[in-house]
């Protein structure tokens, strides 16, 4: 039997399984993770960050990214499985990040799986890195289902999402421009705040007031998009014109402003995304969704209208391989089947 024939033949019998192991791999941008599944339960989760090696740049840095990625996917892989206390014969399927992100940080963990699939002769899953935050939410909660309404925010994605099933997809709303995590990225460097910008801005803001008029982050309300370059713009010339002036600038008032601004219309769009689409459950999903202001204030949001909320743990809503491993489950669950040796990368891949 060739490779195709005998993964083709193992998916069919995974299918009917509640639980088999899933190793995933996630390189999609400065974070190399490994995971491993049995089922939906989280054996393993590592993750080998590289934000030291970028934080002197104020951002990542693609071609550094990839050279660690490459340096570290090997090892990380075996410390999922030691982990777990596995070894690779245990494994009966792969999933990796196939996109969006960096198309060279991509590269290296798609090599690799393919790699490692067609040399123990198991199933590849590719998965949308984007659906893979989605899934993140159904990791140990059985009390989730679909359909419902999800927040979606990150580094490179903001959008307002009715998610029917794991293919079936919509988008209601999303950013015209900058997302909600570039935004707060380039605003903690205005203030120079360290990289990553999301933790700085979050941790300053607690010491300080809303107290500065910025305009609120969005478009179009009718089609629930954002934009957050006007926000973004408003800080960047608040800060210049206070240095013009002599002025001192209280950065614990400027990320506390931001910050409300920020996170308010994401939660105003998810609650207004809800009551349209007539679903009651909205689960949140993305790297921005470990801020501390926009889980508090989502939550109370879905209380004061009769809502359900699902919100991940913090170290599930950035990026993790445990989230891929999910994804994969959900989706040979719903008829997923075995990807090609020729799978590539895709920067631009998304819902």
């Amino acid at each position: 039997m060739t490779y195709y024939e005998k993964a083709a033949e193992k998916l069919e019998l995974l299918r009917q399984k509640e639980k088999y192991y899933i190793l995933a791999i996630e390189s999609s941008c400065d974070e190399t993770a490994a995971a491993v599944l049995e089922g939906k339960k989280v054996l393993s989760n590592i993750i080998a960050t590289q934000i030291p090696l970028h934080r002197r740049f104020g951002g990542v840095v693609p071609e550094i990214a990839s050279r660690n990625h490459l340096a570290s996917v090997d090892g990380t892989v075996k410390e999922a499985l030691d982990a777990a206390n596995l070894t690779f014969k245990d494994i009966d399927l792969i999933a990796v990040t196939t996109g969006a992100g960096l198309l060279g940080a991509l590269l290296v963990g798609v090599s690799y799986a393919k790699s490692l699939a067609y040399a123990l002769e198991i199933p590849l899953i590719s998965v949308d890195h984007i659906k893979g935050h989605i899934s993140a939410n159904f990791i140990e909660n059985d009390s989730l289902s679909f359909p419902f309404i999800c927040l979606l925010a990150s580094g490179g994605h903001t959008a307002i999402l009715r998610v029917n099933s794991y293919f079936d997809v919509k988008i209601l709303g999303s950013t015209v421009d900058d997302a909600a995590g570039e935004a707060f990225d380039k605003v903690a460097r205005v203030l120079s705040l360290p990289y990553p910008g999301g933790p700085e801005i979050q941790k300053a803001a607690k010491s300080g007031k809303a107290v500065i008029p910025l305009p609120r982050a969005f478009k179009n309300e009718t089609h629930l998009n954002f934009s957050y370059s006007g926000l973004k713009t408003a800080v960047i010339n608040y800060v210049h014109n206070a240095k013009a002036r002599g002025e001192e600038i209280n950065t614990a008032d400027v990320a506390a402003s931001f910050q409300k601004e920020a996170v308010g219309v994401l939660i105003d769009h998810a609650i207004e995304g809800a009551k349209r689409e007539g679903i009651n459950t909205i689960a949140l999903a993305g790297g921005v969704g470990a801020n501390s202001a926009l889980r508090e204030g989502l939550k109370k949001a879905c209380l004061e209208n009769g809502m359900t909320v699902h919100i991940p743990e913090k170290r599930l809503c950035t990026d993790n391989a445990a989230m891929i491993g999910l994804a994969a489950y959900l989706a040979v669950k719903e008829g997923a089947e075995n990807s090609p040796l020729t799978l590539d990368a895709n920067p631009a891949r998304s819902v």
